[in-house]
């Protein structure tokens, strides 16, 4: 068999969102484009499509509506508190101060012009439990979350399709770049066992990140961490396998922190896999008890969501066996269990919002129904000593005796009667601070007791950990031009995205605030567009 042969001015790998949007702004501009993806025509748009659609934005006109008092300094200092940048991160802070300084410009005001527009409550999260993190809210959610963000983009993408200066090729695996007198000039592959070449001026690499590939993972693992989980589940693009990460090392890139991961707590194997080790990442239930795999409560700092995820993710780590479980009952479930992606958020996806102001008001019925029937990770009973005895079935080697169980919630629940003003529990204060937030009120119980009568059945949650976003990647200069470890440029290559950590390949540190991933797709992907276009 022959060869393909595509040419353009700039070849883009990865039709995800930095790709997609890096794509389309070179066509805005009109240079001619060559987009390249691993997947299917139906899967355009990648991880960004199954993602809840929060992005992270600084003094926005919905903040200013709220009165929540923003701004660009406060905001770079809580990054900088969250990320704990080593000194080897001054790329770091400069790609954090860039996107901080331009979040509202790009992701609210130029995303208009595709009418993606925003929920009008800002979220809290990443609040910070040990450093502090955001001092206010500023996670906007997309309406129609990853979902609709990329259906308007790809909606524009492909409008180009057919007028001569765009190409789009699915089922394309790019496998090496094309190295010539210095300057990558394009990439070689195959696509249906037939190989490829596709040449340009510019190569924009943007095929995301590692999380899928677990023995690259494991590898990288943070020492932070100890020994990785056995049972851990994926979260990611099953293409996200960091195969071009390999590549650009082998041409003398520096490929950095790779150990910096951002994984989540409370992951739970898909009812319904579409991919393998295919995970699902719950929004964990605030008014829940998090045991480990004895049926004791881990502390001594209890555990609880919209603080620090890192920090969940360290303590369970540390526990015996590397999971956890969440005890509550279907009361706080119905009110307070989500999802994280758009596939189990129907109504902001589908931008319904009477449907989504009804689950708010009446609480996510269907989810919890779903996920008690459909779900091996979801055990219900009307009593201790059933829960236990279901929970031990899935729990093998360890067993959780349900007299310790029994104790540790009894004794939880005996703090709530007595009352706030006796209220000696960390959870419990953390719930009255969430409490206070009105975005966050109608979301969780007000000091619900587990052992309640009235609130059952009981329900147990048995959680992994789930790898979700690579922190680390290609080391990129303020123009998202891929270095070499003597911070020389690599002439000819791009890195945006999370092929670049995001930024540089060391914008978050150890830390990211929720709602930085798609913001720094766009970010990144526009800094890159613009060098082109200045001819650096």
């Amino acid at each position: 068999m022959g060869t393909k042969n595509y040419q353009a001015d700039c070849i883009v790998i990865g039709a995800g969102l930095a790709g997609i949007y890096a794509s389309l702004k070179l066509l805005e501009a009109g240079k001619k484009v060559v987009l390249l993806d691993r997947g299917l025509r139906e899967h355009i748009g990648g991880q960004a499509v199954e993602s809840f659609g929060g992005v992270f934005m600084v003094d926005s006109p919905h903040q200013r509506r709220f009165r929540i008092k923003d701004d660009m300094e406060m905001a770079y200092r809580d990054w900088c508190s969250f990320a704990e940048f080593s000194p080897a991160d001054d790329l770091g802070r400069a790609w954090a101060k860039g996107f901080i300084e331009n979040s509202t410009r790009l992701l609210f005001h130029g995303l208009k012009k595709y009418t993606v527009s925003y929920f009008p409550v800002v979220h809290w999260v990443e609040r910070g439990l040990f450093v502090p993190g955001n001092s206010v809210p500023r996670f906007h959610m997309v309406w129609g979350t990853g979902h609709g963000l990329m259906k308007r983009l790809a909606k524009a993408l492909l409008a180009y399709e057919g007028k001569g200066n765009f190409d789009i090729h699915f089922q394309h695996n790019v496998q090496h770049f094309i190295h010539e007198q210095g300057r990558v000039t394009g990439v070689e592959g195959v696509a249906a066992n037939e190989s490829f070449k596709a040449t340009g001026e510019n190569v924009i690499m943007a095929a995301g990140g590692y999380g899928a590939n677990l023995d690259l993972v494991r590898k990288n693992w943070h020492r932070d961490w100890g020994t990785p989980p056995r049972d851990l589940l994926i979260g990611c693009n099953q293409f996200n396998d960091g195969q071009l990460h390999s590549q650009v090392r082998e041409l003398g890139g520096d490929i950095i922190n790779l150990d910096r991961m951002w994984n989540y707590a409370a992951g739970i194997p898909h009812p319904h896999p579409k991919r393998d080790k295919h995970g699902l990442s719950l929004v964990p239930t605030k008014s829940a008890l998090w045991m480990d795999a004895l049926g004791k409560r881990i502390g001594p700092q209890p555990l609880i969501t919209a603080f620090d995820t890192r920090s969940l993710v360290t303590a369970i780590t540390k526990c015996p066996a590397g999971y956890s479980w969440q005890i509550l009952n279907r009361k706080i479930a119905v009110k307070e269990l989500a999802v994280s992606g758009s596939e189990h958020n129907p109504a902001i996806r589908d931008e319904k919002l009477l449907a989504f102001l009804l689950t708010v008001l009446r609480g996510n019925h269907s989810l919890v129904d779903h996920f008690c029937k459909d779900s091996s990770h979801f055990v219900t009973a009307s009593n201790i000593e059933e829960l236990t005895q279901k929970m031990n079935a899935i729990n093998q080697p360890y067993i959780i005796a349900p007299e310790l169980l029994k104790s540790e919630i009894q004794t939880y629940d005996n703090m709530i009667d007595r009352g706030p003003t006796y209220f000696n529990d960390d959870q419990l204060r953390r719930l009255a601070q969430l409490r206070g937030y009105k975005g966050d009120r109608l979301r969780t119980c007000k000091f619900q007791k587990i052992l309640d009568p009235s609130a059952g059945p009981l329900i147990a949650i048995k959680l992994n950990i789930l790898v979700r976003k690579s922190l680390g990647g290609v080391k990129t200069n303020l123009h998202s031009q891929a270095l070499r470890p003597d911070n020389s440029i690599m002439p000819g290559l791009y890195a945006v995205g999370e092929s670049a950590g995001f930024g540089g390949g060391s914008i978050h540190g150890l830390r990211a605030l929720e709602g930085t991933f798609l913001g720094n797709c766009i970010y990144n992907s526009e800094v890159a567009v613009t060098s082109i276009l200045a001819g650096h």
